[in-house]
């Protein structure tokens, strides 16, 4: 997955910074880190980056600041906030500024590295402009026609239903956050949305429980969902 992508952390807490950086290097990840937004910029200009990991407080340049400012010259790299503050207020400010996701601290390393693999994977589908089809076991999903089709039987699915098994399908046996689905197709991962998600999870159980190849969405505890497909291509 991580063939030596490369990602941008700007961090002013020397040691959480320095921390960071050996970990994501550790997992893969060539990783750049800057003390303060204005470094950040500068590197950002210099070289091209799969991934952006920002702190919010940081000196010269904050890092809803700095997101502002390379959102200008780039629309597309993933932006994730690292930060100490989380009133709703900071966490939509933070979303206006560009943000894909916001992690507030303290937080795992595991959690995080997690949620990259996820934006990334979601960045590459989105760039190759995704796949049209999937095979989930004995199934064919079409994402355009918003289809699932098993032998003759032919399933339409809902705008949302189609949603959220093209998230659940690019993350096939991997684990799909619940937060990083909530905000991907609902924007906002509150109570009542969060309920809406269970309910189109149990609908899409209900259309795959026909596959006898061992096919499942499973929940994890704690974290989200994981589609399983056994023997996937």
């Amino acid at each position: 997955m991580n063939d030596k992508l490369k990602l941008l952390l700007c961090e002013d807490d020397e040691n959480l910074g320095m921390l960071l950086r050996e970990y994501l290097q550790a997992k893969g990840y060539e990783t750049t880190l800057c003390v303060d937004g204005e470094a950040g910029y500068r590197a950002f200009m210099n070289e091209k980056f799969d991934l952006c990991i920002f702190d919010v407080m940081m000196p010269k340049k904050d890092g809803f600041s700095l997101a502002k400012d390379i959102r200008i010259i780039n629309e597309e790299v993933p932006i994730i906030f690292l930060t100490a503050k989380n009133l709703k207020d900071d966490i939509l400010e933070g979303f206006r500024s560009g943000a894909d996701d916001y992690m507030p601290k303290p937080f795992s390393m595991e959690e995080l590295t997690l949620r990259i693999e996820a934006i990334l994977r979601r960045v590459r589908g989105r760039q190759s402009k995704e796949r049209k089809s999937y095979e989930i076991g004995s199934f064919v999903f079409d994402t355009q026609k918003q289809t699932l089709t098993r032998g003759e039987e032919v399933t339409k699915l809902t705008t949302k239903e189609c949603e959220l098994l093209g998230l659940l399908c690019a993350n096939a046996n991997e684990v799909l956050l619940r937060e990083y689905a909530l905000k991907a197709i609902w924007v906002d991962d509150n109570y009542f949305n969060a309920r809406s998600m269970d309910v189109y999870i149990t609908k899409l159980r209900k259309h795959l429980r026909a596959d006898t190849t061992g096919v499942e969405i499973l929940n994890v505890h704690g974290k989200g969902y994981k589609l399983i497909i056994p023997n996937m291509q």
